[in-house]
């Protein structure tokens, strides 16, 4: 029987996308949503933008106001109100309006939880002290602009080099400010492989933003006098100390399950809501959403937090149907996500190699650089792209793209061909639009299908940038087979050269006890190369992504 009331707790992504769906499917339900905050439905994912001024009107982050979704799906929104409380055996929850401190019970025939994550905030001495922010709402928004606005705000400390803290750090740049990021890890963008996440690296010191890798916060001090700081002093696990008149803390999210954790539902190890396909909890009559749920990965089967908004919205969906008896079922996620700063961008899909080593899953990957669209039209510029594949069938595990035009959409291709189990082979194949100012005749995808169709197949054998460290120059040549400009350019240490179109006449030179591994700028003259030399006799690889992977990687150790 469908519910006659049904409670909704938490908006945003997951709640309101939910609420709208349920009056869709049903308009005689009575619909309530609980919201704790001022606003019920609004652009987290905007906020960055709004401090920074790119988006400058406020109002345009509030999608929905209670008003307005009484007017469009009858819905009853209560917001500044706060669930404390489920009873699940008398199905109903206690909420406490914070304005005025009353508490009271609601009865609910089903309920959705949408609560949501909060930002860590690590026990670090002096991290409460004033100038520190969080950016997950608009009131944080507010607090962060009002802080800006006064001139002695001129150095800002973004710590967390993630999706957030990338974005915050452009947008504080944007404003004037002198910006620096401080990560405790060895890289930026911990879902990205080390060699992609170089290239945002470069781009950001471009810019004049300063990086603090492998730096761990481990303090924030009053600020001496001399430094004159508004908000701390910023001291690093290596003695390093930075002063900063804001301080934005990006260190990430967890998901919050107070509530759900003190009504006994089920809590998986990954610290989230354990649901199944339905997006039911462990209680029959209660689902959950959003960034506090844990969901499977698509690519690895494990469980994993994805805090997303689009897998959010497509959560609070599904959970509405199975609510009013229509059997949906979310089948997993890859963590499809997207970044830009300052003009380059970059996405990832799936596994990366870290995931894939972690779950035991073999993989093969290749790199690739081809240009965003045909080169004889003006505009054309590199998109960097790597793939990660099971070696033996070809299915594609994962992907990974950086550059400044055409990423989204190729990630976007890549997301669905992984979802719809493709291999390598059906890369090759797909048939994409095409004509000079989007693409080439050979789109990036098709390319990076045939690349990785040729290891499949047996025709070209790889090696890695992190793989050279470990070869041994007396049993082996590295061979440079790009132009002579380009090796007056700079080459990799160790190697001969030959330009391609003299390799034929000059494979005398070569000798034919030693394996061969090939280089060019990009990977596809020395894959030429790799042919020739293969056909002749000789042993030979492919240095993957050659000069352009090489010389990011290790400018990144």
């Amino acid at each position: 029987m469908p519910p006659k009331t049904l409670v909704i707790v938490g908006g945003v992504a997951g709640g309101a996308s939910a609420a709208a769906r349920a009056r869709r499917l049903s308009e005689d339900a009575n619909i309530i949503v609980f919201e704790r905050g001022p606003h019920v439905s609004f652009a987290n994912c905007g906020l960055p933008y709004f401090v920074g001024g790119e988006i400058q009107s406020r109002e345009s982050l509030l999608l929905h106001t209670p008003a307005t979704l009484k007017e469009r799906f009858n819905l009853d929104v209560r917001i500044k109100t706060e669930i404390v409380a489920i009873d699940r055996e008398a199905r109903r929850v206690k909420a406490r309006e914070l304005d005025s401190g009353r508490e009271y019970y609601q009865q609910y025939d089903a309920l959705i939880l949408s609560t949501g994550a909060v930002p860590v905030r690590p026990p670090i001495p002096g991290i409460d002290r004033p100038g520190h922010f969080v950016v997950r709402n608009v009131p944080d928004a507010d607090s962060i602009v009002a802080w800006l606005d006064n001139p002695n705000t001129k150095r800002a400390v973004v710590v967390g080099g993630g999706y957030i803290g990338l974005e915050m750090a452009e947008q504080l740049k944007r404003r004037g400010l002198e910006v620096a990021i401080v990560e405790a890890l060895d890289q930026v963008l911990a879902t990205f492989d080390v060699e992609m996440a170089r290239m945002i690296e470069l781009e950001l010191e471009s810019k004049g933003i300063k990086l603090f890798l492998n730096s761990p916060v481990v303090g924030f001090e009053e600020p001496m006098a001399a430094d004159s700081a508004r908000a701390s002093t910023v001291v690093l696990k290596d003695g390093r100390k930075l002063p900063a008149d804001i301080v934005i803390l990006a260190l990430g999210v967890r998901p919050e399950i107070g509530l759900a954790r003190d009504a006994g539902l089920e809590i998986g190890a990954r610290g989230g809501i354990r649901v199944d396909e339905c997006m039911r909890t462990s209680d029959p009559h209660i689902w959950a959403v959003g960034d506090a749920v844990e969901v499977r990965d698509l690519v690895t089967g494990e469980w994993t937090l994805i805090p997303l908004a689009g897998p959010a919205s497509r959560q609070g969906r599904i959970a509405a149907d199975n609510v009013f008896g229509h059997q949906t079922l979310y089948a997993g996620s890859l963590g499809t996500s997207i970044v830009g700063v300052f003009g380059i961008v970059a996405a990832g899909t799936g596994a990366n190699e870290k995931c894939l080593r972690r779950a035991g899953i073999r993989f093969e990957a290749i790199h690739l650089h081809p240009p965003s669209h045909a080169t004889y039209y003006p505009g054309a510029s590199t998109v960097t792209l790597k793939i990660l594949f099971a070696p033996e069938s070809g299915r594609l595990l994962g992907a990974q793209a950086v550059g400044r035009d055409g990423v989204d959409k190729r990630i976007d291709v890549l997301a669905t061909a992984i979802k719809a189990k493709m291999t390598v082979d059906d890369l090759a194949g797909l048939e994409l639009a095409y004509a000079p100012p989007f693409g080439s005749a050979k789109d990036p995808v098709n390319l990076a299908g045939m690349a990785a169709q040729n290891i499949v197949r047996g025709h070209a054998r790889n090696i890695h940038w992190d793989q050279l460290g470990n070869i041994d120059l007396s049993n082996t040549v590295l061979l440079d087979v790009r132009t002579t400009l380009e090796r007056e350019a700079g080459g990799i240490p160790g190697s001969i050269h030959i330009p391609l179109e003299e390799l034929r006449n000059r494979l005398s030179e070569l000798p034919r006890d030693k394996e061969i591994i090939a280089y060019c700028r990009s990977g596809q003259r020395s894959y030429y190369a790799c042919r020739i030399l293969t056909q002749r006799g000789y042993k030979a690889r492919n240095l993957s992504g050659s000069y352009l992977t090489w010389y990011y990687a290790c400018n990144a150790l």
